[in-house]
């Protein structure tokens, strides 16, 4: 096994705090290459106040933000990117399969695919339960 955070340890690594911390740990992965996250969804998210009270559906752009979260994680895990922020740039191709609700759990694949100088673009992907959800390609920037 790779990468390895708790909730506290990507806390470290990613600027994002509550209600947009949308990773709960990381379990797998290589600094720089590729990274693996969990999302538990739970009733409590303040999304589902007004998306939808009355059939809780998690927003798509949401999940991309996951998926962003995690590539970021993959992307800063590396000691000369510590400190450094990770801005999402650009999303293509997003997909979405399936309509995520309440008790799932989200897992979280971001593969970095190219880099050049502070850019970097990485597939990611959302499956639940093992069946594939959401895919998209994100382009990253390495900022200060």
């Amino acid at each position: 096994m790779g990468l390895q955070y708790n909730s506290d340890e990507i806390a470290q690594i990613l600027p994002h705090r509550y209600p947009f911390a949308l990773v709960d740990r990381i379990v797998d992965g290589e600094a720089g290459k590729w990274a693996k996250g969990i999302k538990c969804v739970t009733v409590n998210e303040p999304f589902f106040q007004g998306h939808f009270p009355q059939k809780h559906v998690m927003p798509g752009v949401l999940m991309i933000e996951a998926m962003a979260q995690v590539g970021g994680v993959a992307v800063l895990a590396l000691p000369e990117n510590r400190g450094k922020i990770a801005l999402l740039g650009a999303v293509k191709n997003a997909r979405f399969k399936r309509q995520v609700t309440p008790g799932d759990v989200l897992e979280i694949t971001c593969t970095l695919t190219k880099q050049r100088g502070p850019v970097g673009i990485g597939q990611a992907e959302v499956r639940v339960d093992g069946t594939l959800t959401a895919t998209a390609e994100l382009t990253f920037a390495i900022g200060q």
